[in-house]
């Protein structure tokens, strides 16, 4: 059994592995640390360059492209190891990037999973839209993160550099334990790509279990590879997606509030972009996505109950209770210190 299991998913990544691979296999030797790339059925030469390239690196071969999320549990199924770590395939590592998180983890029973610092590679200086510093929630289920909310992304000048418990950690590079991946149901495969790990990451905390950013650590994400931002099936899987976690991880007491007011949310970002004129395939994404969760919202009635009968603890703290709609775009408050500053 491997210690430290770090899995790559890919799909038609051959040059992205080119560029990235070595520094994976060469900064994360330690103990019982292997490096396993996941093949979503590529149709390019990717498991053939690996192959021949790549001769240290174990490869699993996927009969099909399961998707971001259930490529992982295809994958992961097939290795055994206290420890995995998801890392996209387009994420560059550093010299020091795996040993504070698995200190941390070994030293840190009640820890389920982590995730490093994230920068980007494209301004080495600022932090990573898709995780930053680690990521939270606000009431209506909106993802924001340390160092970066809706668009705006801060520069990195150490603000964020302490360890601290967070919501979710980014799909990008997270470290948790197999133990915890499998008890919590691993990702919901159903998702396909986006917010997948929040949903993960919120029903470990449901648990009682926790999530950390450990900045000690710090890798370079260049992002947008498989789907760029604006595209509409990206927006169509995070509306859709967010709606699903949101069903199936809020308590009772709060479900049909929340989501009567994700409904209006909903139609007036969908009317916003048509008006901006960000695009029509987005405002039909969202107005799809709505449609989408309808229909399929009775095959998630069983997650659902699991979920709150098992739950240990009420309240989830990460989870920060305003609407970052209202702070960001009325109150102007747009990084994370405006925002939870009391």
């Amino acid at each position: 059994m491997d210690k430290i299991a770090i899995v790559i998913l890919n799909w038609n990544g051959v040059d992205m592995m080119r560029r990235y691979l070595m520094d994976v296999v060469t900064y994360s030797v330690v103990d019982q640390a292997v490096v396993y790339v996941a093949d979503n059925a590529s149709s390019d030469d990717s498991v053939e360059m690996l192959r021949a390239e790549f001769p240290q690196v174990k490869v699993i071969v996927l009969e099909k492209n399961w998707g971001f999320a259930e490529g992982y549990n295809q994958a992961l199924s097939q290795i055994e190891g206290d420890f995995y770590v998801l890392l996209n395939s387009d994420v560059k590592v550093t010299h020091h990037w795996l040993q504070p998180l698995v200190e941390f983890m070994d030293t840190h029973q009640d820890v389920a999973a982590c995730q490093p610092k994230l920068l980007s590679m494209t301004d080495n200086d600022s932090f990573e839209y898709a995780g930053a510093c680690g990521g939270f929630i606000d009431v209506y289920g909106y993802p924001f993160c340390r160092g970066r909310v809706f668009n705006t992304v801060e520069r990195d000048e150490g603000q964020y550099d302490t360890a601290m418990p967070i919501l979710w950690a980014t799909g990008a590079c997270m470290m948790i334990r197999s133990s915890d991946y499998w008890t919590a149901g691993g990702l919901d495969g159903r998702f396909f790509a986006h917010n997948e790990e929040i949903d993960l990451c919120w029903r470990l905390r449901l648990l009682g279990r926790e999530v950390y950013c450990i900045p000690e650590s710090a890798v370079y994400h260049l992002g947008g590879g498989t789907l760029p931002k604006g595209n509409p099936m990206k927006t169509f899987l995070n509306f859709r997606n967010n709606l699903t976690m949101l069903y199936k991880n809020l308590p009772d007491s709060e479900l049909r509030k929340v989501m009567r007011m994700r409904m209006l949310l909903d139609w007036l970002a969908a009317f916003q972009m048509l008006v901006l004129g960000r695009s029509l395939g987005d405002f039909k994404a969202v107005i799809k996505a709505r449609k989408a969760f309808k229909a399929w919202k009775h095959d998630f009635i069983r997650d659902r109950e699991t979920i709150q009968r098992t739950a240990k603890v009420d309240v989830v703290p990460e989870r920060i209770g305003i609407s970052i709609l209202w702070q960001y775009y009325v109150k102007g408050k747009k990084t994370y210190r405006l925002l939870v500053d009391k």
